[in-house]
């Protein structure tokens, strides 16, 4: 328990726990799983918040749009899925015909890039999200641009703070008080005596 809440929390495919699983970490299948997380939270709790990071984010904004969520923080949220998958193509010269035809491209950085993934990133759009949301996100995140997420944050009414030196991996002591603190001043944390 933190904070008056009960804390439910999981790894994606390939995160964590299940790095080794065989199953992918593709938005068709996390949207599955995290509906089916939603579901067993409901049956156990009348108020549920959400807390996603990184492409965590991105997969409850798909999973997520239409929940009732108490509230929800973001920390260093890909909002914009098919914006990175767009750039990553242009970045290692992959054209949309060429992923359509390959089906599955692995690129330079370990990442595979899947045409049913991107299709259903194109078909899927995030157009509503009503939640009360706190976004913390790094000045020096090179994974979801700046703009983006000050895009994102205005028009679904987040809150929002850039850290000026945070990265998208919070990490250093630092960043890590920020972090801290911002779940202290977000309500995220009770603060204890």
């Amino acid at each position: 328990m933190a904070g008056g809440c009960q804390v439910l929390s999981f790894d994606l495919p390939e995160h964590g726990d299940r790095r080794d699983e065989a199953t992918l970490c593709k938005v068709q299948t996390c949207v599955a799983e995290l509906a089916a997380v939603m579901r067993w939270a409901r049956a156990r709790w009348q108020s549920v918040s959400l807390f996603a990071n990184s492409i965590g984010a991105y997969f409850s904004l798909m999973a997520y749009s239409g929940e009732p969520l108490e509230k929800a923080w973001f920390l260093s949220p890909l909002v914009d899925m098919r914006r990175m998958i767009e750039n990553m193509m242009v970045g290692f010269g992959i054209t949309e015909e060429q992923l359509r035809r390959e089906q599955t491209i692995a690129t330079p950085i370990g990442q595979t890039l899947y045409w049913d993934y991107y299709a259903y990133v194109i078909e899927h759009p995030v157009s509503k999200w009503t939640a009360p949301t706190e976004i913390l996100y790094g000045g020096r995140d090179d994974t979801c641009g700046r703009g983006t997420v000050e895009a994102f944050a205005s028009r679904f009414s987040c809150g929002l703070e850039i850290v000026p030196d945070g990265e998208h991996y919070f990490h250093t002591p630092e960043q890590l008080r920020v972090f801290e603190d911002w779940l202290n001043r977000t309500g995220f944390l009770s603060k204890t005596h």
